[in-house]
């Protein structure tokens, strides 16, 4: 479980193709990589992932073709920075939302718009994904807690204040660009719920 309060940028120092997978290995900060070991669980982009091995350069992952059909892994490039995000601790505060790390889609920007200080993203997504979505409510994008402005049925805007453009990728996103999608994971038990209580024609 994680909060989508991103704790620092890595940047991809290799990946590794294979017929089954795709290895990764990612530079972290110091600050970050001494308190992480090997099979401890870390939101890469909004996607959990379990390190695998630690190397002289950073932390070492491997994406089987679930994730990378899932998500947006199979698109990034060595020297991109991904967000990167410890698991939330019991005793920690929960600045963002609840965020699973388990893609629910992948989502495309579809716009960019500069206003004053702040960037709007519009991001375009399917119609499965839009209906878990409402205003006001919370999204995941590529692990960023953000919140949910104007959703329809093909997509949604979210707004970044000057902090999230310092402190992530977002505000470099350009239209085209893939992105991972979490919807907030209190609606989707929610929504389950009630599908499951409806009356069957």
């Amino acid at each position: 479980m994680f909060t989508g309060i991103v704790e620092a940028l890595g940047r991809i120092a290799r990946i590794e193709r294979r017929a089954e997978r795709v290895d990764l290995e990612i530079e972290v900060p110091d600050a970050l990589g001494r308190g992480v070991a090997v099979g401890d669980s870390i939101s890469v982009d909004g996607c959990c992932l379990t390190v695998a091995a630690r190397s002289a350069r950073g932390l070492c992952f491997q994406a089987v073709p679930e994730t990378l059909r899932r998500t947006a892994l199979g698109e990034r490039v060595a020297g991109e920075r991904v967000h990167l995000e410890r698991a939330l601790r019991a005793d920690g505060r929960l600045d963002g939302h609840f965020v699973q790390g388990h893609v629910d889609g992948v989502g495309r920007i579809e716009a960019r718009e500069a206003r004053g200080d702040d960037v709007r993203l519009r991001i375009a997504c399917a119609p499965e994904f839009a209906r878990l979505l409402v205003q006001k409510g919370s999204v995941a994008v590529d692990g960023v807690s953000l919140t949910v402005v104007d959703p329809d049925e093909r997509g949604f805007w979210v707004a970044l204040i000057p902090h999230t453009l310092e402190v992530t990728t977002l505000g470099l996103r350009a239209p085209g660009s893939a992105v991972n999608l979490e919807a907030d994971v209190l609606g989707k038990y929610v929504l389950e719920y009630l599908e499951r209580l409806a009356p069957r024609s």
